[in-house]
């Protein structure tokens, strides 16, 4: 079983991000289950939501306490000790930033993508909508699922400027830096 969290604030598209996951991985013939967790409704609150994944149908109904990966929509939600302490060993992390890799020295004990995804969302036409391109760069970073079925299920579930948000998904992909860790060494 494969286990994501997802951290991010209200409006930026983390449980929606999840969800697109999900189906991504159900078109694959996988069976996903993703679910949120938060408190306030209101934009700019944090938000966590989460994905399982497995070849067979999940039975668990806790939450995801020791990701295999976590994506992070906003820096300011991850507290590094916590992230290093619950993400499996040889677990990978995603993040949204401007910063290289020089500006994370603890974290490259673990697999580590970083992508500007406001960046490519805002040259793309999106605003602060940079989910799917987020997107993109989880498939490039673990390779668990085909790019085009990301595309696909873009197009399937996002209601307003898709193709946008399709080229953003694809940019990410081509954008994102990925850093190994010293351990897969």
């Amino acid at each position: 079983m494969i286990e994501v969290k997802f951290r991010g604030r209200g409006g930026q598209g983390a449980v929606i991000a999840s969800e697109i996951l999900g189906k991504c991985f159900f078109l694959e013939g996988k069976y996903p289950q993703a679910f949120s967790l938060f408190g306030g409704e209101r934009r700019g609150a944090p938000v966590f939501g989460f994905l399982r994944v497995d070849e067979k149908p999940i039975l668990l109904k806790c939450q995801v306490r020791n990701p295999d990966h976590e994506v992070i929509f906003d820096l300011s939600l991850a507290d590094e000790e916590e992230v290093l302490h619950e993400l499996k060993p040889g677990g990978a992390v995603l993040i949204n930033t401007k910063s290289g890799i020089d500006h994370f020295p603890r974290w490259r004990s673990r697999r580590i993508g970083l992508v500007d995804a406001c960046a490519i969302a805002v040259s793309e036409g999106l605003g602060d909508n940079f989910n799917t391109a987020v997107l993109g760069a989880y498939v490039r970073l673990t390779g668990l699922i085909e790019m085009g079925t990301l595309e696909t299920v873009i197009r399937q579930m996002i209601p307003s400027r898709v193709e946008s948000n399709v080229q953003a998904a694809r940019r990410a992909y081509h954008e994102t830096s990925i850093h190994d860790s010293k351990e897969m060494k």
